[in-house]
């Protein structure tokens, strides 16, 4: 099985560029590799994000999400909703691309084309726009989405830019995943500060022993002088009772909050749905859920690992 790290603003270009620094020897340079395109229903986005933890693969499979924006009436026009589907190329190994495939395809029915990348036509007006050479690139798709013929694209693939997922094969890696990026997830255990128990020397006093006759004289004779030299003890008055004045509680200082508002208003969302008894698996199609988790994205909260901590 895989480990997934995600490394923010990234290409393809950079990924493969650092993979000897970054993951040593489970990079080969040698191998083939190719790049498909995945269209997912939005709300399971994360579980494609994820996909490399269930699967055995012997190299490492970078994934890259697109979202289009001003490039969206172009597929609107084609009768593709850009609002329903996640778009993510994935660059993998042509030795890993059966594995990563086949659960998507034999289980969930997941359906083989072609689509034609073109550039976005220069009237869109999108800046720092690059041209490219418009081709066809393999495409999966879920059951549940209609068919694409043309994706439009402001770059090249290779110099896409955004969150990249990278799924490496081994659990060894890990550690060098941890290095490089933040690893996904919910619970990571942190490592217990080591208890060193220091020894306790006990100073031992040697008292000098005094012989048992003379002390029992020495005892009599000062009893003796206490009693004669004692005077008759006087009476004593109770003092005056003083009420207790009542001592004002220090009063608490509530402790500030924190958390971002966002991330308030999506634990708030998750635990009035649990509340109703919404399993998770179908929380995913409440619109409330997806607005939210819109403007997360757009301020860099990660909503899974909450979500995950929250339902487990």
């Amino acid at each position: 099985m895989g480990v997934t790290a995600m490394i923010p603003n990234m290409t393809f270009q950079q990924l493969k560029d650092e993979a000897n620094s970054r993951w040593g020897e489970i990079w080969d340079g040698s191998a083939a590799r190719l790049e498909v395109m995945l269209l997912c229903p939005r709300k399971e986005r994360k579980l494609l994000e994820l996909h490399g933890d269930m699967i055995d693969h012997g190299q490492p499979v970078m994934g890259i999400f697109h979202r289009p924006r001003a490039e969206a009436d172009l597929l609107s026009e084609q009768g593709f909703d850009p609002r329903s589907a996640s778009f993510q190329f994935v660059n993998i190994s042509n030795a890993d691309m059966g594995p990563w495939m086949q659960q998507l395809v034999t289980q969930e029915g997941w359906l083989r084309s072609t689509v034609e990348l073109s550039p976005v036509p220069f009237v869109v007006d999108i800046p720092n726009q690059r041209p490219f050479e418009k081709h066809s690139i393999l495409c999966f798709r879920h059951p549940s989405l209609p068919p694409l013929e043309k994706y439009f694209l402001p770059y090249p693939i290779h110099a896409l830019v955004g969150k990249a997922f990278v799924s490496l094969p081994r659990r060894q890696a890990a550690e060098l995943a941890r290095q490089q990026a933040e690893i996904l997830g919910v619970g990571l255990a942190k490592p217990e500060p080591e208890i060193v128990e220091v020894p306790v020397v006990e100073e031992v006093v040697e008292v000098e022993q005094v012989p048992i006759a003379v002390e029992d004289a020495f005892v009599s004779q000062i009893m003796d002088e206490v009693v004669e030299d004692a005077p008759s003890p006087p009476i004593e008055q109770a003092p005056p009772v003083v009420a207790e004045e009542s001592i004002p509680l220090p009063t608490g200082v509530a402790e500030l909050d924190n958390t971002p508002a966002i991330e308030r208003e999506f634990r708030n969302l998750i635990q009035e749905l649990l509340d109703a008894g919404v399993d998770p698996s179908d929380m995913m199609t409440d619109p409330r859920l997806e607005e939210i988790t819109e403007r997360a994205l757009a301020q860099n909260f990660e909503t899974w690992p909450v979500f995950m901590q929250m339902v487990s």
